[in-house]
C-alpha cells in the first residue's frame, strides 16, 4: 500500500520554497508533543494565494479517512479531485481548521476541485455565523 500511495505524491523540493496554493492536498508532519517523533496526516489549504507567498504559514483543514458521521465534514472522493488521487474517500473535518508552518509540508497529493474548495469554505462560514 506504501507504494501505491507514493505513485500519488509528488515530493515538495529541497532548497527552493514550493508554492502552496489554495486547494492544494497535502501531506504534513505533525509533531508530537514530545517534539522527538511525528506523524504525517493529509490536510486542504484553504488560504488564499497571495496569504501563502507572502507569510510562512497557511491555514488548513485536515483531512480523516474515518468516516463516521460528523457535524462540519464534508465529504472528498477522487471525484473532487482536480488532479492526484486520493487512497480512499475522505472527509474535510472543517470545525478543525488551523495554522500550520509551510516548512512541515511533506508532499502534495492533489488539488480539490473549486466546487468543493467553496462548500468547505461556505461550511466554514456556517460554523462561524451567529445563530
Amino acid at each position: 500500500m506504501a507504494q501505491q500511495r507514493r505513485r500519488y505524491l509528488e515530493p515538495v523540493s529541497e532548497g527552493e520554497k514550493e508554492v502552496i496554493s489554495q486547494r492544494d492536498v497535502v501531506l504534513l508532519s505533525f509533531p508530537f508533543s514530545d517534539l522527538q517523533s511525528s506523524k504525517v496526516r493529509p490536510a486542504i489549504v484553504l488560504s488564499n494565494d497571495r496569504y501563502n507567498r507572502r507569510s510562512e504559514d497557511f491555514v488548513a483543514a485536515p483531512i480523516t479517512s474515518n468516516m463516521k458521521l460528523r457535524d462540519y465534514a464534508i465529504l472528498i472522493t477522487n471525484n473532487q479531485m482536480e488532479s492526484g488521487k486520493l487512497i480512499v474517500d475522505s472527509k474535510v473535518k472543517v470545525d478543525r481548521v488551523f495554522s500550520v508552518s509551510q516548512r512541515l509540508v511533506r508532499m502534495k497529493i492533489g488539488r480539490v476541485k473549486a466546487e468543493i474548495h467553496e462548500k468547505i469554505t461556505n461550511t466554514l462560514f456556517e460554523l462561524l455565523s451567529g445563530p
